[in-house]
């Protein structure tokens, strides 16, 4: 009889939890049971294991090994578990030092040639063992450089079963030198961001633009075809500051999850950028797949864009399922399999047509759509989502005087400059509430701290007061006018700002 034990995580959403894996070896009748909640890929990890060890020059043990994952009552899923099991079997068995098989937490999908291959969610999972104490770490060769992102983690890269078995003091040949498994495929980086010095005309827009950069807004974009709303939201992240350390490791630890994360670039440093196509469904938005789910495009653009192009396009259960995320910041998915939290505090932006054949702009006189068919297009943007975009502002075509001016616009630099220094003023005033920009404040301590000054605040009440604002659209208001002193470098609203904000609510400030 013998027991071996190795260490591995499990996650939950981007949170994770230290497991051990524990080995039982009986004399009985050969046979392996798993047990501790595994999901179907994980239970499939008999056959992978077995076939690793001996083709890695290990023997298998004849006999009864029972596989335990603690704690028993967490939900496991995923193949990263092989390389522990196998790590935890041989030590059961006397093959391995059982003292430095426990000791180390092992990250790892086994192929059936002994090799390691490398699993979605190391970074997130690695800071975990990291948090727990546990700072030995055996990762894929391949998954080695987004181990090392975590301070204080002592990382070894395995190619092979075997190499790693030598490691632990497995009396065996040699192994085969085997080529390492390469991470598959990601999507390619986003290009540099496009600068708006690009964009021609266009000023009402351009500062709708910045207001939203500096306080972190939401945004609705209502023009015709080819007016330049898309080449405007591309540019948006230009504008952003970059993150900072902490966002910087929440974010790249979401795209580690959702497998889209290059670990040769270090950590991602700039606001990303999701721009789903109208047909995408709900699951890809926020999020989904068989058991535990993982992150969709709108936790993907956590702390930085989610653009929805051609927005009524979108299915309404889509755009119903922003509703969460854009009052919360996070998103909780639950699934047969448990649920899952992800943060995703994104700036949406919407870009729409103001009619189905998008020449309803101006008179008009142009448009073929009859008036139903102008509300039911634009009623699919439905107020309780309206009411939590904070600038709503129409994009009129570009002039023949804007392109024979030839002249290109203020460039993204020094837009960057005077958002920095907007957010610089929010993370002053905001310094231990939790909050980070104006869009993420409390409407209600805003309007507290202008103190006297609350008066200037007399178009907004009477706004509130005829029903053309709801008391959350009122809050809003009040966000954006901080937004506008905040790049005006003053250190508060004035009606001014208060009468500016409220136009841009109400589309009539462009």
């Amino acid at each position: 009889m013998g027991l071996g034990r190795a260490g591995a995580v499990a996650l939950v959403g981007l949170t994770g939890h230290v497991v051990q894996v524990e080995a039982h070896l009986a004399a009985s009748v050969p046979g392996f049971t798993l047990i501790g909640l595994p999901d179907a890929a994980l239970s499939e990890s008999r056959d992978r294991v077995r076939a690793a060890v001996t083709s890695s020059g290990l023997r298998w043990p004849n006999r009864k090994v029972t596989v335990n994952l603690s704690p028993a009552a967490l939900p496991k899923q995923g193949s990263g578990f092989d390389l522990a099991i196998a790590v935890a079997v041989l030590a059961g068995a006397g093959l391995v030092d059982a003292a430095s098989a426990a000791r180390a937490v092992h990250l790892g999908e086994l192929g059936l040639d002994g090799r390691v291959h490398p699993v979605r969610g190391v970074l997130p999972a690695v800071a975990a063992a990291v948090a727990a104490g546990v700072e030995r770490v055996v990762v894929a060769e391949a998954d080695a450089a987004e181990a090392r992102l975590v301070r204080g983690a002592d990382v070894r890269g395995v190619a092979t079963l075997g190499e790693l078995a030598l490691a632990y003091g497995a009396q065996i040949p040699p192994p085969a030198v085997l080529p390492p498994v390469a991470r598959g495929p990601v999507r390619a980086p986003r290009a540099e961001t496009p600068d708006l010095a690009d964009v021609l005309g266009q000023g009402p827009a351009r500062q709708a633009l910045e207001v939203a950069a500096a306080g972190g807004h939401h945004l609705l974009m209502v023009g015709p075809p080819g007016a330049g709303k898309t080449m405007l939201a591309t540019r948006l992240p230009g504008i952003l500051p970059d993150l900072g350390e902490d966002e910087s490791v929440e974010v790249t630890a979401l795209h580690s999850v959702a497998g889209t994360f290059d670990p040769s670039v270090g950590l991602i440093r700039r606001p990303p950028f999701e721009g789903p196509h109208h047909t995408a469904t709900a699951a890809s938005i926020v999020g989904g797949g068989s058991g535990l789910p993982r992150p969709g495009a709108a936790s993907r653009a956590h702390r930085g864009v989610l653009f929805l192009d051609e927005a009524p396009e979108f299915a309404g259960r889509v755009l119903q399922t922003l509703r969460q995320p854009l009052e919360q910041g996070e998103l909780v998915i639950h699934r047969a399999g448990g649920a899952a939290r992800y943060p995703a505090r994104f700036q949406l932006v919407l870009a729409a047509n103001p009619c189905p054949c998008g020449r309803a702009f101006g008179k008009g006189l142009d448009c073929t759509c009859s008036s139903l068919a102008r509300r039911r297009y634009f009623a699919r943007l439905d107020g309780p989502l309206l009411d939590r975009v904070d600038l709503q502002v129409e994009v009129a075509p570009v002039r023949r005087a804007d392109l024979a001016d030839g002249a290109r616009g203020e460039a993204s630099a020094a837009v960057a400059a005077r958002v920095r220094a907007a957010r610089d003023a929010q993370t002053e005033r905001y310094l231990g509430t939790g909050w980070a920009t104006n869009a993420e404040a409390n409407g209600g301590w805003l309007r507290r701290r202008l103190g006297a000054r609350v008066r200037v605040l007399g178009d907004l009440d009477r706004a509130l007061d005829r029903g053309q604002l709801t008391l959350r659209g009122a809050d809003r208001v009040l966000k954006v006018a901080w937004t506008l002193a905040d790049l005006a470098g003053r250190d508060g609203p004035g009606a001014e700002d208060v009468a500016r904000a409220l136009a841009l609510r109400t589309r009539s400030g462009s």
